[in-house]
């Protein structure tokens, strides 16, 4: 047991050094880098599906590595872990060493001031108790140690001072700050949640009357979201109660079509207000950067999209209409891809079998503001990001489109095993402009309607974020005054040389950096000799006057 102590003391001690310290936070800060430059699944666990799909047996051992969850990694948090105690390990012994030196008088003086970096002496024609008395009230401000002859070095009584002790609390402020950064961040994510929803709003373009679409989302239930997680602590019962009504959305470009600003006017209303029509709810102008805060959420509006409105007309009449939120492949002129499902009317088909095998899938390309290239000029692209000329390039499949299977599916991509298996037969390859159609072989026919924009919107809840925020201003502050702040000494010994005159010897001592010092010590020395100013001395007082010279 002896042994199994003084090894797990050699383990503390070697824990909480400083230099360990020191190379965990460069640990750490290592560690972080392959959650910048891999996908995370935390963020897009379709990116990091695709990441494998596309480097097979590397983005496999990347997997097992937990390298596409770095920051809920077991390494990533075993580091942190040890970084945390490893802080508080460093902090807590220098915590009562530093309230140990404050409460230390300052160091006799040494024997031979004439070595410190900054001195000076001279003689001053007053008795040794008024001098004193003058050096005490120069230094009322310093931490002041009186050392009588027997006590001094060079046998003479002399003053200590020392000034500076908040440096050294300044930085153990910051550690502290940094520890209370690292603890309320760790426990944030253990309770936070953050959640996307798509609302597509009602700015749609259609030549065939709107489609209805909900803009409303309330904040009731975790199944309300179109992507939602939340920390380890957290059970999904205590969402915030709130709703708001997306009204619409509008995206300001610049000619070259970068966009720079996105704004969405919102309704809300919170907890029993609910209840009340939505006429009388709050009013919102939600921009980017520009969140609402609701009771303690916080609603951003992250970005934005389109949705484009297809109709699909069975022979016998009957329609199905659908609007559905495209994914932008292209960030700048958001030409987008997605697909949609639709089943056919019941009566058509009797049989459940017949009419799994006539499902209309479609699949493809949109436009918001089309141009087009390629040999036949039928390469859709987009040239600005408004919705000026919208256009699609389809694929119309016809078959089992996988909406009975009970799987959950992609809205942007169909199965590609329904495709390879034949379950998917493609029937039609098009391009259609806003309102054109396509008549297939069966007398269906589909048509484009238009597109209406959606915006994505955030979620999120972090009741520690107030306090990351203290924290991270306490260890700012800190640092600021650990830089600042120069710990220094000052020694004026006093020897008499005759009745009403005393030699002074001053010296000086930056515990630290000295930089920017000395210019405190010779204040001080000034105004203990009585000597003027530089800077206040008349630049003619330094020039003869040769009208009173004698002449030779």
């Amino acid at each position: 047991m002896r042994t199994v102590w003084t090894y797990l003391k050699k383990a503390w001690h070697w824990l909480t050094s400083m230099r360990t310290a020191l190379a965990l936070l460069f640990l750490l800060a290592i560690a972080a880098i392959p959650g910048a430059l891999l996908p995370q699944r935390s963020l897009n666990e379709e990116n990091v599906a695709e990441y494998i799909a596309n480097n097979g047996r590397l983005a496999e051992i990347y997997d097992r590595l937990q390298l596409f969850d770095v920051f809920q990694s077991t390494w990533f948090a075993a580091i942190f872990l040890l970084l945390t105690l490893s802080l508080i390990g460093c902090i807590l012994p220098r915590t009562w060493d530093h309230y140990q030196a404050m409460k230390t008088p300052p160091t006799r003086a040494p024997k031979n001031l004439g070595r410190l970096p900054l001195h000076a002496e001279g003689t001053i024609d007053k008795p040794m108790a008024e001098v004193a008395d003058d050096a005490r009230g120069l230094l009322k401000k310093w931490h002041v140690a009186e050392y009588q002859p027997d006590d001094d070095r060079a046998g003479a009584f002399s003053l200590a001072a020392e000034r500076g002790y908040t440096r050294e609390l300044a930085n153990l402020l910051f550690h502290l700050g940094l520890v209370g950064m690292l603890i309320t961040i760790a426990a944030g994510r253990m309770v936070y949640y953050e959640g996307h929803v798509i609302v597509v709003t009602e700015s749609g373009n259609y030549e065939t009357p709107e489609i209805t679409q909900s803009t409303e989302f309330c904040n009731t239930s975790t199944a309300n979201y179109d992507s939602f997680r939340a920390g380890p602590l957290f059970d999904g019962t205590g969402l915030t109660t709130f709703c708001f009504d997306a009204h619409d959305f509008a995206a300001d470009y610049l000619p070259n079509g970068q966009a720079e600003m996105f704004t969405s006017n919102i309704s809300y209303a919170v907890g029993d207000d609910i209840l009340t029509p939505t006429e009388e709810w709050t009013d919102y102008e939600l921009k980017v950067n520009h969140p609402l805060r609701v009771a303690g959420d916080r609603v951003y509006l992250q970005g934005h999209g389109y949705a484009p409105t297809f109709t699909v007309t069975w022979p016998n009449g009957e329609t199905r209409t659908q609007t559905i939120q495209w994914r932008p492949d292209d960030p700048t002129f958001f030409l987008s891809s997605g697909v949609m499902r639709f089943d056919p009317p019941a009566g058509m088909y009797p049989d459940l079998f017949d009419r799994r095998q006539n499902q209309i899938a479609i699949q493809g390309l949109f436009a918001p503001t089309a141009e087009w290239s390629g040999e036949n000029g039928e390469l859709l692209t987009s040239s600005y990001p408004a919705m000026r000329d919208p256009a699609v390039a389809i694929d119309v499949y016809r078959g089992d489109a996988g909406l009975d299977t009970g799987r959950a599916q992609s809205i942007f991509s169909l199965d590609p095993t329904l495709l390879h298996s034949g379950q998917l037969q493609k029937i039609e390859r098009v391009n259609l402009t806003q309102g054109e159609s396509v008549t297939l072989d069966d007398g269906t026919e589909v048509t484009f309607d238009g597109a209406s924009e959606f915006a994505n919107y955030q979620i999120s809840r972090d009741p520690f974020q107030p306090w990351v925020l203290v924290t991270s201003a306490v260890m700012l502050a800190a640092l600021v005054g650990s830089l600042l702040i120069r710990r220094r000494r000052i020694w004026v010994r006093l020897i008499p040389v005759d009745e009403g005159v005393t030699r002074v010897e001053m010296g000086g001592l930056a515990r630290t950096d000295r930089a920017g010092w000395g210019g405190e010590f010779e204040d001080i020395h000034r105004a203990l000799f009585g000597l003027e100013d530089p800077d206040e001395i008349d630049d003619d007082d330094l020039v003869p006057d040769l009208d009173e010279q004698p002449v030779r």
